[in-house]
């Protein structure tokens, strides 16, 4: 009976054992690739249980900005690892995991979340920068206090040697309201590092002779002062005016900054970085932008490179036009600017915007010259100089397109368009025509995604009405037989509903091509 009972307890012992085993040989499977964890649906539980805290990337191999975004990803997961920190990175082939993209809502290429203490039912959507410092700083900001206390001077000097910006608040009593004010705005803010000193040794090294708040960067004037009232929007507007360069470039890895900054206006240098008077124009342009900081972006886009000719298209500018300069706002409508003088020195930005600012200007709205054959096909051909006269006749009911070149439900649309234009060539009061978007800008008409496709029926009260049925040849006849009623709503009651970049392991394929993502801070990737 003894010799029983000793059986069954190393048999159950054997068994624990080749649990714990089968365990460790489990969690052993969670491959890595450049530090960053490779997830899975079978693994992906089991990953947060052995690391609670994981920044995970749910990327399509096909995606290029995720190619882009590769390289500083695994890199910060390097640094992460490198110091030991608890926190860890990882990714998800979202076309191969389905389930996993369809469970955490995915919706674009790449998506970021992080998953904190565990907790799969309700991870935090990244949303800062695309460089490796962004994402450490933001997870640092996450996982622990937002405020770090610097003692040494060895402390603050390693902080903002490894920051491209840092900011210091110099503090006596740490428990002041000025104190408590800096650490809401640092609880406020998830790119920037934050940290407080009270240190004589410190207050001394960096030259700060009483209380008050300072920012260090690695360009420019080097550190800002903070000099206003100290409230926790005072300091975040202070931080936000002084974080960027005072000319930032656009890469893929500066867009979130600039498109998901506070300031909405935007000056554009285009030049090639080859150009021999390079370093002359962008000292010009650099010099105008220190009278509008916190007011206007100065952004330059280097017009050689491949992946920006799409912006000269969105501007109307090609590549032998630069240098040039053009100003966008992003609010609720983007409104383009012109200058009228090509010169680009620091006294004529200057003045282009002080004249922006003062809401001197007025918008620059783009027009192809009228084709001598416009009209001579079932679809007319319209521009910016012949929409008026065509689309308002008050005695024609006139069926638009709203196309992009380059789009592909543009292209999927066009042989259905082509019938629809030969059916009604011969009527008397119905106009089938198309506009490219590109090219020809309407200030009566906001073409937010491609194709749009818009109803102007006769008469004088200039109605509008947006085509939301099925994009058929029988639908857009329905549609026209009906005075635009079956399949149609007044321009602006549609609620815009695009298909995603990415529901499905293909390419995007949806709807519509998104127009308004130059207005969303990362989703400017997904246009350009």
């Amino acid at each position: 009976h003894r010799l029983h009972l000793c059986f069954w307890s190393e048999l159950c012992i054997f068994w624990f054992l080749m649990l714990c085993t089968l365990a460790v040989a489990s969690r052993a499977e969670i491959a890595e690739e450049e530090d960053v964890l490779v997830l899975k649906k079978s693994n992906f539980d089991e990953a947060l249980q052995a690391h609670p805290n994981i920044l995970v990337e749910f990327y399509a191999p096909w995606c290029g900005h995720c190619k882009a975004l590769a390289p500083e990803y695994a890199k910060a997961a390097g640094m992460l690892k490198a110091e030991g920190s608890q926190i860890r990175l990882g990714k998800v082939d979202a076309t191969e995991e389905t389930e996993l993209a369809q469970e955490f809502g995915v919706r674009g290429y790449p998506t970021i979340k992080f998953f904190k203490g565990g907790d799969k039912e309700s991870p935090k959507e990244y949303s800062a920068g695309r460089q490796a410092d962004d994402m450490v700083n933001w997870l640092k900001k996450r996982t622990g206090p937002a405020v770090n206390t610097l003692t040494e001077v060895t402390d603050a000097e390693s902080l903002i040697a490894d920051n491209e910006v840092a900011v210091i608040g110099f503090f006596k009593d740490a428990n002041s309201d000025d104190a408590k004010a800096y650490e809401k705005a640092a609880e406020a803010m998830d790119d920037v590092p934050f940290a407080i000193t009270s240190s004589d040794a410190v207050y001394s090294k960096f030259e700060v002779s009483k209380d008050g708040v300072v920012l260090f960067k690695k360009f420019d004037e080097g550190r800002n002062i903070f000099d206003g009232e100290l409230t926790k929007d005072g300091l975040l507007a202070f931080v936000k005016a002084n974080q960027l360069p005072l000319v930032i470039e656009f890469t893929e890895q500066t867009a979130p900054k600039i498109f998901g900054g506070d300031i909405k206006s935007h000056i554009l240098m285009f030049l090639p970085k080859a150009a021999s008077d390079f370093q002359e124009k962008m000292e010009q342009f650099k010099k105008a932008a220190a009278g509008f900081k916190g007011q206007i972006l100065f952004i330059f886009i280097d017009s050689d490179v491949d992946d920006n000719q799409r912006i000269l298209e969105f501007f109307g500018l090609k590549k032998e036009e630069c240098p040039a300069i053009r100003l966008i706002t992003l609010e609720d409508e983007m409104t383009k600017y012109k200058p009228e003088s090509k010169d680009i020195t620091a006294e004529s930005i200057v003045a282009f915007c002080t004249q922006f600012v003062e809401g001197k200007l007025k918008p620059h709205l783009m027009s192809q010259d009228i084709p001598e054959d416009w009209d001579k096909n079932p679809v007319k051909v319209l521009v910016g100089k012949n929409f008026e006269e065509v689309a308002f006749d008050p005695k024609k009911n006139v069926f638009i397109e709203f196309y992009a070149p380059w789009c592909g439900h543009c292209k999927q649309l066009a042989p259905i368009w082509d019938k629809l234009g030969e059916k009604y060539k011969d009527s008397s009061d119905i106009v089938v025509a198309k506009m490219d978007s590109t090219a020809n800008e309407i200030e009566s008409v906001k073409v937010h995604s491609f194709p749009t496709l818009k109803f102007f029926p006769a008469g004088e009260e200039r109605q509008v009405i947006d085509y939301n049925g099925e994009r058929t040849l029988e639908g857009f006849t329905k549609f026209l037989e009906s005075g635009g009623k079956e399949g149609g709503a007044p321009a602006g009651d549609d609620d815009d509903d695009v298909e995603s970049q990415v529901r499905s392991s293909k390419p995007p394929d949806g709807k519509h091509c998104r127009l308004t993502a130059l207005k969303q801070d990362e989703r400017i990737l997904q246009l350009l």
